[in-house]
């Protein structure tokens, strides 16, 4: 795995609105756990670190900006050195511009982490490779829900999860697991920004 002091850590959505009441049963009860290690890793190493933040638009909405739910999950701490609020399922139509932060900084690549694997994560990671960023997906950094399909067949998160890391890998991502992050982070050493 390439990774270098020119990786991005992007943090999608892992915000309080996704344990309310209402959303489907969710696989990956390691996944804010795992968000935690890599946003300490990449701190210790100096690279830069992006959250990002849906700004719901519809009333009601437990993502709604103003609500309880529009704030950080305890697992993200500190401050990003990009904050981007959206409201839709790309980070690059948010505001600030990610696209043009990370051109700005000469990043060559990102990691995409957050929820949910199949929408925000999935989109952001699509949107990254086709702008040439190289992009790492460590699937059990992120989370999805079970949904429900055309037919009305409940299909269970961990196959969503599962087709998603199918339709990324070795296309627009590298699919991997965070661990494999974390050693390659290391084994590549301290950088600058």
């Amino acid at each position: 795995m390439d990774l270098n002091e020119r990786y991005a850590l992007i943090v999608i959505d892992v915000q309080n609105g996704f344990e309310a009441a209402g959303w489907p049963p969710r696989n990956n009860p390691a996944c804010e756990a795992n968000v935690s290690r890599l946003i300490a890793e990449w701190r210790e190493r100096g690279r830069p670190v992006v959250f990002v933040k849906h700004s719901s638009r519809k009333p009601g909405s437990p993502l709604a900006s103003g609500s309880p739910g529009h704030e950080f999950k305890p697992a993200i701490t500190g401050e990003p050195d990009l904050l981007i609020e959206k409201q839709v399922h790309s980070a690059f139509y948010g505001q600030p511009d990610l696209d043009g932060w990370l051109r700005s900084r000469e990043m060559e690549g990102v990691v995409v982490i957050g929820i949910a694997t199949d929408h925000c994560c999935e989109t952001t990671a699509r949107m990254a490779g086709d702008l040439g960023y190289r992009v790492l997906f460590p699937l059990d950094a992120t989370h999805t829900f079970d949904r429900t399909g055309p037919d009305g067949n409940i299909v269970a998160a961990d196959d969503v999860a599962a087709r998603t890391a199918a339709s990324l890998h070795n296309e627009f991502a590298e699919v991997t697991t965070t661990e494999k992050v974390l050693t390659a982070s290391r084994k590549a050493g301290a950088g600058g920004r």
